[in-house]
């Protein structure tokens, strides 16, 4: 199955109980991938738990997959994709045996196209915004003018029309989607509200690719 989801919705540190709450919300402001981080408490166990109330057309992924054994346990938990920091080539491999999309972290034009190379899906560069934002996606697309490329890492409401002109295929984001003042309250109303606000800003922004 083809990964096909332009904005990323990244998830580090939320308990179970609120993710149960948070996640069709998210999903019907018109959010279509929700990414849990490895190093959240029971993220396994979200995943698990959480994977059959995921609707058609809709992904539940894990993130933050740094090695092998951390794939592994993604997967078996019933990850509907992995993202990495790093580029391993041997959790692309793992990813791609098992038919799981693998967004793959990278930094420099050699990491990039070594986890393109690997059969990454899509290659995340990460951390985008310390190396210039939507001005290193631009500079990426001159010599990969096809790999398709999500930026993580400093993308905002303010430039993720910057983004998306610049090149880039996705944006992986945490706090400037959901609001930082709703998670902290659990504030389900107003998280939904910034996530279809965000929505409404990058269908903007793709109209005018």
């Amino acid at each position: 199955m083809k990964f096909d989801a332009p904005v990323i919705g990244i998830l580090r540190g939320v308990d179970q109980a609120f993710f149960g709450e948070l996640l069709p919300v998210a999903f019907i402001a018109g959010l279509t991938a929700i990414e849990v981080t490895m190093n959240t408490e029971g993220a396994a166990a979200m995943i698990r738990e959480y994977r059959p109330a995921v609707p058609p057309g809709r992904w539940l992924g894990m993130g933050t997959i740094r090695n092998l054994e951390e794939a592994r346990q993604a997967v078996e938990a019933g990850a509907m994709f992995l993202v990495t920091p790093n580029c391993d080539p041997a959790v692309i491999a793992y990813a791609n045996s098992e038919q799981v999309p693998i967004v793959a972290g990278a930094l420099t034009p050699t990491e990039v196209y070594a986890a393109w190379a690997a059969g990454a899906d899509m290659v995340k560069v990460f951390p985008c915004g310390s190396l210039g934002g939507p001005q290193y996606i631009r500079d990426l697309r001159g010599p990969f003018d096809r790999l398709p490329l999500a930026a993580v890492g400093g993308v905002t409401l303010h430039n993720l029309a910057e983004y998306f002109a610049a090149g880039a295929n996705a944006v992986g984001v945490a706090t400037s989607l959901f609001g930082g003042k709703a998670l902290r309250e659990k504030n389900l109303q107003e998280l939904g509200q910034n996530v279809k606000n965000f929505m409404d800003h990058y269908r903007k922004a793709s109209d005018t690719v």
